[in-house]
């Protein structure tokens, strides 16, 4: 299902038949989604400096709303599965987060998110087969948004907070399908599950295996967060007047400043899911592929 001004390119030569509709637009659904048997609902919008809350709310919340309402009058109902993000448990201190964590979301893409997560779980108490897959920080062959950091770690501007101590959870892309499709397959209907790479790592971590497989040198630079806020806040202010989006905002400090890591042994328990890429195999796989496409 697509806009119709969404650029296709990327699914070029598949053998995909595309609906036009808009999942903020109520009435372009239910004729779109007539006849289908499974739906992945992945819609969303990227967080970005200085977007307004209601843009993310329009789009996780009514639009999640709009699609399930769609789906719920349709006979016979399809098997759904709704993709959220372990973000609406917001930064994570001590052990790996499980599902049952409470939310506590941080920013505007983390709060939409986890009341578009409460809509669609309200859909499945009412009896709408709905499962809910939360994969963390997918990267790999594909991916445009990561990219950036790889450009940084590329020409030396990539730097650290605090010393690259904190930690993140990378989830190479096939893992990240590869769970989402046993999250639809095998979940159980109101069920949330955690999809993950096999363990978090450090900032300095991630960032030294990107160099490794760049073959540049490692980041050295750390700066204290209060500087990287400070610096972020003058960013987002010059970009308010440029119209240009700054290269750091205050939510990617706080990105790369807070604690973000996630269990996902429920759904190895009930689903089978075992990542199979490791750091350093995930990560030379994405360059190889930026290489091939020109864009490292």
């Amino acid at each position: 299902m697509v806009r119709s001004g969404s650029n296709r390119r990327a699914l070029d030569g598949l053998a995909v038949h595309f609906h036009e509709a808009d999942i903020t637009i109520p009435e372009t659904l239910k004729e779109a989604l007539r006849g289908c048997s499974w739906i992945i609902h992945a819609a969303g919008k990227l967080g970005e400096a200085g977007v307004p809350e209601e843009k993310y709310r329009l789009v996780h919340v009514e639009g999640t709303r709009n699609l399930l309402a769609a789906a719920f009058s349709l006979q016979p109902q399809p098997r759904i599965l709704y993709v959220s993000s372990p973000g609406v448990l917001g930064p994570v201190a001590g052990e790996p987060a499980r599902e049952d964590a409470p939310y506590a979301p941080s920013n505007p893409y983390e709060r939409t998110k986890a009341a578009a997560e409460e809509v669609a779980l309200e859909f499945a108490s009412r009896g709408l087969p709905v499962i809910v897959a939360r994969p963390e920080f997918v990267y790999g062959p594909g991916d445009l948004h990561v990219l950036r950091l790889f450009h940084a770690v590329k020409r030396g501007r990539f730097f650290y907070i605090d010393g690259g101590r904190h930690f993140c959870h990378p989830t190479f892309i096939a893992d990240a399908v590869d769970g989402m499709l046993l999250c639809l397959g095998r979940g159980r209907p109101s069920s949330i599950y955690h999809i993950t790479g096999p363990h978090p790592v450090t900032f300095r971590e991630l960032g030294d295996a990107i160099a490794e497989a760049l073959g540049v040198p490692s980041p050295r630079l750390s700066i204290p967060k209060w500087l990287a806020i400070a610096g972020a806040g003058g960013l987002e202010t010059l970009g308010r007047l440029t119209g240009q989006p700054p290269p750091l905002s205050r939510t990617g400090v706080a990105f790369f400043s807070e604690d973000r890591r996630f269990s996902s042994q429920k759904a190895y328990d009930e689903l089978g899911y075992t990542p199979k890429y490791d750091l350093e195999t995930g990560i030379a796989s994405a360059v190889a592929w930026y290489r091939e496409h020109n864009l490292l």
